[in-house]
């Protein structure tokens, strides 16, 4: 995917004057750095202090263990899986090539590499990926616990084989910031998990050629941080990282300037991105959870340095795990809401560790969970690590007494019913940022569970670059469960990353305790992105009936309406005129529910359609299958709304 001369009119169209001028400096830098590049200054006698507390290593749980030792095991023999492509190419990484194309980046200066042209590089996130080692973390946490040096010789192998492929500012992996700012974080982990090595001071504080990986790294986030439009996850993965390298190699004549400026992006961009609720900026859950991780990770350094940090900065991850706490379903799933890329701060984990557990339970153990959290099994390898460094939080802060349900500022509501039904309903902000990069045109969406099943799902994501039409079609109002006026999304897309026009919702009821104490829980919200035409739903779980209602409205002249519901993959739809039986399988019991959709529209069920896109379930970005999606078409000819219903009662087996 190239850039046309008319999308980056529209991208400058979205910028202020501060971020065009900071733009236009990066670009005279990048000129005199490819005639005159900085150099590396001359590091007498670094040494490495930010190692584990004793004891940190014992304290990591058994079944933790051995899920971190079964992944190392398959690493070591190549094996991985990255956005869907299963690879064998990792005992022996190709740094440039994309395997799922077959083609190699080109070479030559890092910012003339044309990385979104597939054509030309290949997926640009297979490449990249492996560029994060954040599977060398796994190997040097995999040494730490079983003190075996085949894991140890494997990550210096592959760190020496990276750095020599990839001297500073040449090729694909210096081109995109988070991709430098997650490879310092991950070279500081594993310098620390390595520290009872006796080459890992050889392999860091005394290689010259590290030492030159790792100041360039440092100094190129220092000249070009992102900016403005584009300050989101990005820019707090860059200040992370070399906070952190900052801390733990803090070798240079800049380190202290480098960790005092990475130190105060990271506090201005953690609030910047993240609502007073808790919830992340984006709207797009995943980028809830990868800057909490970073931020954990960052919080990490400094205490195990013993720099003082703001305390807005644990504030912030404080109140972004309490809001992940009571976002999440019966399983701790989170909302499946806008752009996710399966991005991760810090890895040392087997592949089966659960994602959202993790953080709950490293929140418990640096911030100490509420009464009404969420119950947490699983077990992990990165909290007792990050809870070795971390110091316990400071005084105590207001925390929310009873599960919050509805997140005013973020515009979602929990709509929580008995036998686990799960509802969430946006009628937030299209997204953050004049440009709103990683949202989706699904304004007063509703997402519906049960039993941490998705029942009526969010379709996902699947794709960023090279497939123009996917992308589009999981970021359209088609592609969620909303409704569509006219033919048009309610957000007008400029670009994979760009975004016009917004629609702006607002909620005007969010009564979320009916079903408390057996009544009816009630949300409605509405939007004008159909510029000429308000949408407004209404949506009620009610506790006795065991029913989810929904109604929709048109107010306005617009009159071609096409309504959806995404089924989870897991749901199999028998439709028959305007109602669907609804048959799926949980724990090996069979279960049932009727969605009786509104007899105004004609119904039909679409299921892997490619020409044009429908009916399609994304469960990891780069990978899809098919699922049902009910389309109901017709027109809005009236004041009456369009109903749907629901019905989980007398759910069992089917």
């Amino acid at each position: 995917m190239t850039m046309s001369a008319g999308w980056y009119l529209r991208r400058l169209s979205r910028m202020g004057p501060r971020e065009v001028g900071g733009r236009v400096g990066d670009a005279v830098r990048r000129r005199r750095w490819r005639s005159a590049p900085p150099s590396c200054p001359n590091v007498p006698d670094a040494r490495f202090t930010a190692v584990l507390p004793a004891g940190t290593i014992a304290a990591i749980p058994s079944d933790a263990a051995k899920r971190l030792i079964a992944e190392a095991d398959r690493l070591m023999d190549g094996h991985a899986e990255y956005f869907g492509v299963v690879r064998d190419d990792l005992a022996d990484p190709d740094w440039w090539r994309d395997p799922k194309t077959g083609r190699r980046a080109p070479s030559g200066y890092a910012f003339d590499v044309p990385y979104r042209n597939e054509d030309a590089v290949g997926d640009i996130k297979q490449i990249w990926e492996p560029s994060r080692h954040q599977y060398l973390t796994v190997l040097a946490a995999a040494y730490a616990v079983t003190g075996d040096e085949r894991y140890a010789e494997r990550v210096a192998e592959h760190l020496r084989s990276w750095w020599e492929a990839n001297p500073p500012l040449r090729g694909v992996h210096w081109i995109s910031g988070i991709e430098l700012g997650i490879r310092l974080l991950s070279w500081v982990w594993i310098r620390r998990l390595l520290d009872g090595w006796p080459g890992a001071a050889g392999l860091f504080e005394g290689n010259q050629v590290a030492l030159n990986q790792i100041w360039h790294h440092q100094r190129w986030l220092a000249a070009f941080p992102s900016r403005g439009s584009s300050a989101n996850n990005h820019v707090i993965a860059e200040a992370a990282g070399q906070f952190a390298a900052a801390c733990a190699f803090d070798w240079f004549p800049a380190s202290e300037r480098w960790r005092t400026g990475a130190l105060r992006s990271l506090e201005r961009h953690l609030r910047g991105n993240t609502y007073l609720s808790g919830l992340n900026r984006e709207l797009a859950t995943e980028y809830h959870g990868l800057v909490l991780e970073l931020g954990l990770a960052a919080v990490a350094e400094a205490d195990a340095a013993r720099v003082p940090i703001p305390p807005t900065v644990r504030l912030v991850l404080l109140r972004m795990t309490d809001a992940l706490a009571a976002v999440v379903d019966n399983r701790l799933r989170p909302p499946r809401q806008g752009d996710a890329d399966d991005g991760h701060g810090l890895v040392v984990d087997g592949a089966d560790t659960d994602r959202w557990a993790s953080l709950l339970a490293t929140g418990d153990a640096v911030f100490g969970r509420l009464d009404w959290w969420p119950t947490v099994t699983g077990t992990d390898v990165r909290t007792p690590l990050l809870a070795a460094l971390i110091k316990p939080a400071g005084p105590a802060v207001a925390r929310p007494e009873g599960r919050p349900a509805h997140f005013a500022d973020a515009g979602m509501t929990i709509l929580r019913g008995p036998e686990e039904i799960w509802c969430r309903c946006d009628g937030g902000p299209h997204g953050f940022l004049s440009i709103a990069a990683h949202a989706h045109a699904d304004a007063l969406s509703v997402e519906v569970r049960h039993d941490g099943v998705d029942v009526l799902a969010d379709p996902g994501t699947f794709c960023y670059h090279g497939q123009p039409e996917w992308r589009q079609y999981f970021r359209s109002t088609l592609g969620h469960n909303t409704l569509q006026l006219d033919g048009g999304d309610q957000s007008v897309s400029g670009g994979p990353f760009l975004w016009t026009r917004h629609a702006r919702s607002r909620v005007l009821v969010a009564d979320t305790s009916g079903t408390s104490d057996g009544g009816t829980a009630r949300w409605c919200a509405e939007h004008d992105g159909y510029q000429h035409s308000v949408h407004r739903r209404t949506v009620e779980l009610s506790a006795e009936s065991q029913e989810l209602r929904v109604v929709d409205e048109v107010r306005g002249p617009g009159r071609d309406v096409r309504l959806a519901f995404h089924l989870g993959p897991a749901i199999a739809a028998d439709l028959v005129g305007n109602r669907a039986v609804l048959t799926w399988i949980v724990d090996g019991e069979g279960r049932s529910a009727v969605l009786d959709l509104p007899g105004q529209l004609s119904w039909r069920a679409h299921r892997g359609e490619t020409d044009p896109p429908l009916g399609w379930y994304s469960a990891g970005f780069g990978r899809k299958e098919p699922s049902t999606t009910l389309v109901g078409t017709g027109f809005a000819d009236g004041p009456e709304g369009f109903t749907t219903v629901l019905g989980f009662r007398g759910l069992g087996a089917s």
